[in-house]
């Protein structure tokens, strides 16, 4: 309740993670402490915890349901064992209470010593209690086939890292920075509709590579204010235009198939030789009803629902095969994390698979690390001449290792993380056919 002490406690634990002091940490909210010491190990795959009450029964706390299931607010840090000493100094400075409660084990449990006796929790079998209840709500919603392949398959679907040959994960090697105010004269155009929500992070992203950016909305095109003809690159960002009321991206297509403006002024860009575009989920999708990809093929991709027949929204593996596309081409062989936030993301691909060029694949090909049921796990795919591609996954919301769910520790120094040069590969490509 004391406002004071709480800025002062978060202010602290701050400046730790700043010194790079801070190994992990988890807020002790519902279940109390013993909760958050199984999630924290819940999120690592070996090893376990070694818990001692000695010093809450030094404070004066002896009762052991009240230290393990009291929801009182705190914090549980995982300190370097050379940095306690200057952790608990800051924090003591700092006035913020704090107590030490124990060190990882190589055992996979969770030993708790109380007053010289041990009570022991193994961590794998408590993590599937704890999923149990998600796997019975799926069966509710995604149906029993579905609810049952997330429940054997959450803990055998790592996230693999194989990043690219040479990257050094700095911005100064791409000649890019964080500040850039001068124009490259390299212009693209963020295209969006009433509903999307992922365009100013499309737009950074472009920014960040090197690109002159401008916001285009539909209104535009449709009055006929804006052509695209001063722009070599289109993205169609995502999110949820209209609302998806008729249908994933159905309703943001209508805008172009049915009002002259804007259909004459995507036709003429795509007419074009020196143009690249790119659609990310709601404008993947948008892509695959406007058949931007494959017209050449005589039968139309489709997007459908996911075969759980929910919203998935979550941080996966991801593999790039070898493809001739201009982004992903140079990033082939790579393997790394990425988001996905989408309801209608099946590829339904009806000629043989080697007749698409596919340059993003789910790294697993059963759900949930294939989140939506496509064949081949296909997560992207590309025009035959490599200029426009569209995919479900987010890689304009994994450009830096902070936003990634899981990135190695041992690239903790990266600026950037790889997809960022799939960016850098538009723009240079772009210079050259200028």
């Amino acid at each position: 309740a004391d406002a004071g002490r709480f800025a002062a406690a978060f202010n602290a634990v701050q400046r730790l993670v700043a010194r790079g002091s801070v190994m992990a940490a988890h807020d002790v909210s519902a279940g109390g402490l013993v909760t958050t010491l199984l999630e924290m190990a819940f999120a690592n795959t070996k090893g376990g915890i070694e818990m001692s009450t000695d010093g809450f029964v030094a404070a004066g706390e002896d009762d052991l349901v009240k230290i393990l299931f009291a929801e009182n607010p705190a914090v549980v840090l995982q300190v370097a064992d050379d940095k306690a000493d200057k952790a608990m100094e800051l924090l003591d400075k700092a006035g913020v209470k704090h107590i030490v409660i124990g060190r990882p084990a190589e055992e996979r449990m969770l030993m708790i010593n109380h007053r010289g006796e041990e009570t022991m929790l193994g961590i794998d079998w408590l993590r599937d209690v704890w999923m149990r209840p998600s796997y019975l709500l799926d069966r509710c919603q995604s149906g029993e086939k579905q609810a049952a392949s997330r429940f054997e398959n959450y803990k055998k679907q790592p996230i693999r890292y194989r990043l690219p040959k040479g990257f050094d994960g700095k911005l100064a090697s791409r000649g890019l920075t964080l500040g850039r105010h001068a124009k490259s004269g390299v212009r693209a155009a963020i295209i969006r509709e009433k509903g999307v929500n992922g365009d100013r992070e499309m737009a950074y992203s472009l920014y960040l590579a090197g690109f002159d950016v401008k916001d285009v909305h539909m209104t535009d095109l449709m009055s006929g204010r804006e052509t695209l003809e001063d722009v070599n690159m289109i993205v169609f960002c995502g999110g949820f235009s209209n609302s998806d009321v008729l249908g994933s991206a159905k309703g943001w297509a209508g805008g172009f198939l049915w009002n002259d403006n804007a259909r004459t002024a995507l036709e003429r860009f795509y007419k074009r030789s020196d143009t690249l575009s790119l659609g990310i989920c709601n404008g993947c999708q948008l892509m695959v009803e406007l058949n931007l990809i494959n017209p050449e093929h005589p039968k139309r991709t489709r997007m459908e629902h996911n075969d759980s027949h929910k919203f998935e929204s979550q941080f996966l593996g991801v593999t790039v095969p070898e493809n001739n596309s201009v982004m992903f081409g140079p990033l082939s062989g790579m393997k790394t994390g990425i988001w996905v936030a989408h309801g209608e993301g099946k590829f339904v691909l009806p000629m043989p698979l080697e007749n698409y060029n596919v340059v993003a694949r789910y790294s697993y090909a059963s759900y949930p690390g294939n989140p939506n049921g496509s064949r081949g796990a296909v997560a992207g795919i590309c025009s035959a001449d490599g200029r426009h591609l569209a995919m479900m996954p987010h890689l304009e919301r994994a450009i830096f290792p902070w936003q990634c769910g899981y990135y190695p520790a041992a690239r903790r120094s990266d600026e950037v993380t790889p997809w960022i040069d799939a960016f850098v590969n538009a723009r240079k490509w772009i210079e050259n056919h200028k």
